[in-house]
C-alpha cells in the first residue's frame, strides 16, 4: 500500500522496500557510474599504460601487477579494510576490524547519503586500487612478483586505511579538524608517493616505450576515468559534481600544454611522453581541490603542475644527489609528491601551498 505522503509521485518514483525514501536513484546511478569510470582507470587503464611503457620484456609482469592489485584489495575491502576505514571507531585514526559482507551493512543508509552502503563500499574501493595500482608504477621491473603479493594486502590494511579514516571518515581526526581532501591528494596520491621510494642504482633509468599507442591509450582512459574519480566525490549528482569534473579536464588540458611548450622551447622538440607526463601530473594537481576552486584556478593550477614537476625531474633530478637515489620506473614519486597536496581546504578558507 503506498504512504500517503508519496503519493503525489509518480508510480515509478514511489518508495517501496527495494528504493526505500531515503535514497534517490539519481545520485545512486551517478555514483555507481563515477566508481565505474574509477575502476576503468585501473582495469584497463593502467594495466594497459603500464605494460605497454615499459620494456618489452617487464610489460607482462607489469601489467599483472595492475590485475593483481585491483583482485586483491577488493578481496581485503570487503572483509575488513572498508570497516577499518568508514566503520565504527576503533581508534581516533582506525576504524574496528570487522567485515562488511553482511545484508544489514550492505543495504542501509551510507553515512548521511543517499545512497546504501554497498554503493559506498564499492566506490571506496575503486580509490583504494588504484593507490595500490600508482604505487606498483613506481616498482615495475624493480620488484618479485610474489614479494608484491604479500605487499598489496599489507599496506592497503596499514596504511590506507589510516589515512582514509583520518580524512575521510566522519568520526575521523583530521575529518573532525575541518581538513578537507576532496578526493585524494593526500589519502591516495601521497600516500603512494611516499609508498613508492625505491632505490637501485643497477638499474637503468630511462628506456622508450614498447608501444607508444598502447601508452596513449591507457592515458586516454586514465585521463576521462578521472571524471569519475573526482566528480564522484560529493558524493551526489550536484552543481559542485559538476564543476569538479570541469576543473578536473582544464586543469589536466592546462598542465599537458605547459609541459608541451617547455619541452619545445627548452629541448627544440615535442615529447608525447612528457605531454602524458604533463596530463597526469595536472590530475593530481587539482584533485584535493577540484570542487572548491573557481574555473581561473584550476587554470593557474594547470601551469604550476605543468612547469613545477617538469623542472623537478628534467632538470633537478639531472643535478640533485638526492634525487639520483630514487629509483622511480614512471616518475610517480615526482609526481606524486610534488603536485599531490598543491590545495589544502581548512573549513571553508583555501590556502594555496607552494
Amino acid at each position: 500500500m503506498t504512504d500517503p505522503k508519496y503519493a503525489w509521485l509518480p508510480s515509478n518514483l514511489q518508495p517501496d522496500e527495494a528504493n526505500p525514501d531515503w535514497m534517490n536513484k539519481g545520485d545512486n546511478a551517478w555514483q555507481l557510474t563515477a566508481a565505474t569510470m574509477v575502476g576503468l582507470q585501473s582495469i584497463p587503464g593502467l594495466v594497459i599504460l603500464y605494460g605497454s611503457i615499459v620494456k618489452k620484456k617487464w610489460a607482462v609482469n607489469s601489467a599483472f601487477m595492475a590485475l593483481y592489485a585491483f583482485a586483491a584489495v577488493l578481496i581485503c575491502w570487503v572483509g575488513w579494510a572498508y570497516q577499518m576505514s568508514f566503520g565504527d571507531t576503533f581508534l581516533p585514526f582506525l576504524g574496528k576490524i570487522d567485515d562488511a559482507l553482511d545484508q544489514h551493512v550492505l543495504l542501509k543508509q551510507a553515512f548521511a547519503y543517499k545512497f546504501p552502503n554497498a554503493t559506498m563500499l564499492y566506490f571506496q574501493f575503486v580509490f583504494a586500487a588504484i593507490t595500490l595500482i600508482l604505487i606498483a608504477g613506481a616498482l615495475l621491473g624493480r620488484m618479485n612478483f610474489i614479494a608484491w603479493m604479500m605487499f598489496v594486502p599489507l599496506w592497503v590494511t596499514f596504511s590506507y586505511t589510516i589515512g582514509a579514516f583520518s580524512i575521510w571518515c566522519p568520526n575521523g581526526w583530521l575529518a573532525k579538524m575541518g581538513l578537507i581532501d576532496y578526493s585524494g591528494g593526500f589519502v591516495i596520491h601521497l600516500s603512494s608517493g611516499v609508498a613508492g621510494w625505491a632505490k637501485d642504482n643497477k638499474r637503468p633509468r630511462r628506456f622508450p616505450p614498447n608501444n607508444i599507442l598502447l601508452m596513449l591509450a591507457g592515458a586516454g582512459l586514465l585521463w576521462m576515468g578521472w571524471t569519475g574519480f573526482n566528480g564522484g566525490d560529493p558524493y551526489m549528482a550536484s552543481i559542485d559534481a559538476s564543476l569538479a569534473v570541469l576543473n578536473t579536464h582544464v586543469c589536466a588540458a592546462t598542465s599537458l600544454l605547459t609541459w608541451l611548450l617547455l619541452d619545445i622551447l627548452f629541448f627544440e622538440k615535442p615529447s608525447v611522453i612528457g605531454a602524458t607526463q604533463g596530463m597526469i601530473t595536472g590530475l593530481v594537481c587539482i584533485t584535493p581541490a577540484a570542487g572548491v576552486v573557481q574555473g581561473w584556478a584550476a587554470i593557474i593550477m594547470g601551469i604550476l603542475s605543468g612547469s613545477i614537476p617538469w623542472f623537478t625531474m628534467m632538470v633537478l633530478h639531472k643535478k640533485i644527489w638526492l634525487l639520483k637515489q630514487v629509483d622511480d620506473t614512471m616518475a610517480v614519486v615526482e609526481e606524486e609528491l610534488s603536485v599531490g597536496d598543491d590545495v589544502c581546504a581548512w573549513g571553508r578558507g583555501l590556502c594555496l601551498v607552494g
